[in-house]
């Protein structure tokens, strides 16, 4: 159903977070043709895409205009192998979830996989997503072969990097704000097991995690780094990891999936995440009994919070605020500064993730850059939480790093030009699909993203 005065279309959305709501008219086309009318009627406040809402700010909203629920934009066609290996073809709205479960019992698997399995292809596509092995193989976006984009002005385009590069890098990366993306072809990758062989280190403080990451990306195609910054001088665990082969798990099998336990996580009325539970959890974690050597589901490996169903939850009605942050190399002395400063928070550091990213891509908005990526999850709410987070925005620009937007729901829009210098370039081709400045979103009026959005 498409009518905007029906019941219930009114609806106030947060991104996962669970921060800074806004009201607006939700339709779900059912098809590329109920797209268009609803893009073509939009009002003066516009339209933006939104998926499964996994953004953590507010990307996917769009106070008092409309907001296109594209998951029934789905469907998934047949694997195409070829003499260079596979492709497939997918509706913009289909889960990477619902794509796992076609390939991986045929042997083949998504080449980036985020943090967690519940994003849509074309949310995957508009934020660049990136995963534990982008120091080998890229963002999301690079294995990307082409895609169908529904521009503001109502045409349908096929888009590759030989077709239009300008506009292929603008939309990833873009936050959806050239356009909606119908479908995708994607690239996969063959495995020979549903497996990864993961090895674990144990690290005494955060200069040891950062030589153990950058020894682990030379023999591992993956690999990430837990840290305690809640106490102590940044210990943490560093998990290395290679899909498995058949002579690693000569049982295996590729038709089932490994039994996996799922908890729900119920609404409650208060933040359960304070520095009390936190400095418990964080020695629990790190003193439990792990080998150093074992074999790990895909999906636990690379996606281990979506075993806990809506888990932001636990921060109670006021959420959470995830601050992403890339950092070139050779700027680790900033990271280090920034971790100290993180320790000292006024509010505690829940959970903080350190990855190595390979060189960026040619997009303009996309996020990764080559050197290191810190994600740390503060409880929302705090009086100087803010203030304290535009501080490190500051030392984050300076060292010539950036802020992801996709996790962004507070960042300040002066700052961004620093952190993202090829933002008039984006602006132009955004520009040039968008002229009457349909595509728009909560995260584009805050930041000043598009032209419109500055008026």
């Amino acid at each position: 159903m498409t009518n905007l005065d029906a019941p219930g279309s009114r609806r106030r959305l947060t991104g996962w977070g669970r921060t800074v709501p806004s009201v607006a008219h939700v339709a779900r086309p059912g098809s590329p043709e109920a797209l268009e009318t609803l893009v073509a009627t939009a009002s003066a406040r516009g339209a933006t895409a939104r998926g499964l809402g996994r953004a953590y700010g507010d990307a996917a909203q769009n106070g008092g205009g409309i907001v296109l629920d594209c998951t029934a934009l789905d469907g998934i066609g047949a694997i195409d192998v070829g003499a260079g290996g596979a492709t497939i073809t997918v509706g913009g709205g289909t889960s990477l979830e619902a794509i796992l479960r076609a390939v991986l019992p045929a042997g083949w698997c998504l080449p980036v996989l985020p943090g967690t399995r519940h994003v849509t292809v074309g949310g995957a596509i508009a934020a660049d997503v990136h995963g534990k092995n982008h120091h080998r193989v890229g963002a999301f976006s690079a294995h990307v072969e082409a895609f169908t984009l529904h521009a503001a002005t109502g045409e349908r385009r096929t888009v590759t990097r030989a077709s239009d590069p300008v506009l292929f890098e603008a939309t990833t990366g873009g936050m959806g704000l050239t356009g909606v993306i119908i479908d995708a072809t994607l690239c996969l990758v063959p495995i020979e097991t549903r497996l990864m062989r993961v090895t674990t280190m144990h690290t005494a403080d955060l200069d040891a995690t950062m030589r153990a990451l950058a020894d682990a990306d030379g023999g591992h195609a993956y690999s990430v780094a837990w840290l305690d910054l809640a106490s102590g001088r940044g210990r943490g665990m560093v998990g290395a990891a290679d899909h498995a082969t058949r002579a690693d798990a000569p049982d295996a099998s590729l038709e089932a999936a490994p039994r996996a336990l799922r908890l729900t996580t119920p609404p409650l009325p208060v933040s359960v995440v304070n520095r009390a539970t936190v400095r418990v959890f964080n020695e629990a974690w790190f003193r439990r009994p792990v080998p150093r050597e074992a074999l790990q589901p895909i999906e636990s490996y690379l996606a281990p919070l979506d075993a806990l169903d809506a888990w932001p939850r636990l921060y109670g009605p006021g959420g959470l605020l995830q601050y992403q942050c890339a950092l070139p190399a050779g700027e680790e002395p900033a990271l280090r500064a920034i971790v100290e400063a993180i320790r000292h928070a006024p509010t505690v550091p829940a959970l903080a993730v350190l990855k190595r990213f390979g060189p960026g891509s040619d997009a303009p908005l996309s996020f990764p850059l080559e050197g290191w990526t810190l994600a740390v999850d503060f409880p929302a709410g705090h009086a100087a939480l803010g203030a304290f987070l535009d501080t490190l925005d500051e030392r984050v620009a300076a060292a010539g790093g950036r802020v992801y937007l996709a996790k962004d729901a507070r960042m300040r829009a002066e700052i961004v030009p620093l952190m993202y210098p090829r933002l008039d370039e984006w602006r132009e081709t955004q520009s040039r699909m968008d002229p009457r400045g349909i595509f728009t979103s909560d995260l584009d009026r805050r930041l000043h993203l598009t032209r419109g959005s500055q008026a």
